[in-house]
């Protein structure tokens, strides 16, 4: 991928960190047995961070950022259906 400055090894591992942040909150939460729409919220903002450093801190990848603040806008979502009615959640 020479177009972008980033080797296919880095590029890789540039998706593997948000799904690697997610499953480690998603274990924790598990663990400790919180309230989902708290767990959901909390994956949301880890993924508006990833899409806000792969816009600013590294070299712009543009769709790995959407679609990161899209799964933000859908954790949002759910979080948020979560809170009001914690029995008709599926998560």
């Amino acid at each position: 991928m020479s177009h972008i400055d980033v080797d296919v090894i880095d590029f890789v591992l540039l998706t593997v960190y948000p799904v690697a942040a997610l499953f480690v909150i998603e274990m924790i939460f598990r663990v400790i047995k919180l309230k989902n729409w708290i767990k959901l919220a909390l994956q949301a903002v880890v993924s508006i961070g990833f899409g806000v450093a792969y816009l600013t801190l590294i070299t712009a990848h543009w769709l790995t950022a959407f679609v990161l603040f899209a799964l933000a806008a859908a954790l949002l979502y759910q979080a948020r259906l979560s809170k009001i009615k914690p029995g008709k959640s599926i998560y």
